[in-house]
Parts: structure tokens; sequence; C-alpha cells
């Protein structure tokens, strides 16, 4: 356990700080099922280098050493049931788009179901691995990767990917970054423990990157035109293809062109 100056009551106040590891998320759930004593909620695992950070549909997330922010959080859910794990995505990313916003304040969005856009590029991105047991979720683990201070990405990701110092043309405190991310998070974790998910909700449908506009989708290999309105309860994305009704898909099911 390390001491440290954020101002939250729990997330971040057990903060353990790694120079390099392979993905904190992989690092953090080790050390959920090895240590003797639980890990108390709002643990965070924080690394300098992560050099095999994991995405989203598998892929691998790419992120210059002592640049970014690499980190994974724990939380202990047990008052969302299984069938409405979505509204971790929905907290999660939430959060980080509230915090960005005082850095970006134009073009952010999320894309489906909680990557962190500015425009049509990305800057952040997020995996949550939930444990079940029975019903509700045991445990959350949120990895949580953001583009900060990187100014030069590989070729692969020049026109896919952007960073706040590229848009700000200045670099950024991780560490205030980071704790401004742990008591947003808090905040409305705390809200959601409280009942209050409508709000979250609502929020993270108004940030929804394409939301209320044309735009292509491929479906079973077929690309059709359609708008985007919202996600459903469960956390399905609700488009309307031009002269449909409104369908339903869940995640992989349906990419964006």
């Amino acid at each position: 356990m390390q001491n440290n100056t954020f101002s939250t009551l729990f997330i971040g106040q057990n903060l353990i700080k790694l120079s390099s590891v392979d993905s904190t998320n992989n690092y953090l759930r080790n050390l959920t099922s090895s240590n003797s004593e639980p890990l108390p909620e709002g643990t965070v695992i924080m690394a300098d280098h992560q050099f095999a950070g994991r995405g989203q549909r598998g892929n691998v997330w790419h992120a210059a050493p002592k640049k970014n922010l690499t980190f994974s959080v724990l939380l202990k859910p047990n008052f969302i049931t299984a069938e409405h794990q979505f509204l971790i995505n929905i907290l999660v990313s939430v959060a980080i788009n509230v915090v960005l916003a005082k850095y970006v304040p134009l073009g952010l969005s999320i894309k489906w179901p909680n990557d962190i856009y500015v425009n049509d590029k990305k800057i952040g991105g997020v995996l949550i691995e939930n444990t079940i047991v029975g019903s509700n979720i045991k445990q959350s683990i949120i990895g949580i990767g953001l583009n900060i201070n990187q100014s030069v990405f590989e070729d692969e990701l020049k026109t896919s990917a952007v960073s706040i110092s590229q848009i700000l043309q200045q670099d950024v405190n991780l560490m205030v970054l980071l704790n401004e991310i742990c008591v947003q998070l808090e905040q409305l974790y705390l809200k959601l423990r409280l009942g209050k998910e409508k709000t979250l909700q609502e929020l993270y449908t108004s940030k929804l990157y394409r939301l209320n506009q044309i735009a292509k989708y491929i479906y079973k290999g077929k690309v059709f035109d359609g708008v985007l309105e919202g996600v459903s309860s469960t956390g399905l994305l609700r488009i309307k293809p031009l002269n449909d009704d409104v369908l339903e898909f869940g995640f992989k099911e349906v990419a964006f062109v």
C-alpha cells in the first residue's frame, strides 16, 4: 500500500505503482486471487509501462512508457445484478468523459460500449472484467488506458489515435489527472450505489458517439445506413436502419464503419 494525497474516500487510497507490467488488469486479478486477505475496494494498480495491455475484442493497447495513463481499479459492486452489469461500463465511461472534458472541451464522446473519442479519433479505452457470483457482481476489475502525453504514434495508429498533449500542445500531469478520475469515479459510484442509475444512463446516452446521426454500420458482413438512438437497459446498442424498425445489437454483433 502506498500513501498518497488523493482526495477520495477509498478509490486510489491503496495505490500500487509499478514501473513495468504486462497488464495492470492481469496484475490486479492475480492479487485478488493470491492474497490471503481481501484487497480493499478502490485499490488502483498504475504502471509507467504496460507492455501487453489488452483492449476490447482481444486487441492490444499500445502506450508509450511514462507518457500515458494505464491503470486498473478494483470495485466490489455486489449491489449490481449480472443482468445490469453494463452499468459499470456507463459509470466508467461517464467518469472519464467528465474529467477529460476539462481538458478537451470540444469533440469528446463515448463510442459504445466504452471507448473514449475526440471527433473520430480514439483517446482512451476501457476493459472491464466482472466476476459474477449467483446473480450479482462480486468484483469488477476496470482497466483504463488514456493517451495523455504521447506526441507520436505508430504508423498504423496515426490516423485513428490522438492524445491530450497533441490537442493542447502541452503535457499534462499524470498524477493530477489520475486523482481527478478517481474522484469522479468514486462520486458516480456512490450515486449508483444509492440507486441513481437513471441519471447516469441519460448522461451516457447524451455523450454517445454518432448519437442521432446517419452513419454506416456493418452487421453480418453487410453495410447498412442507420441512426444510433441509444442503448437498452442491458447495454444493447439501439440503431434504426433507414426505412426499418429499431434493432438492438450486442457486443461484437455490429461494427462502426
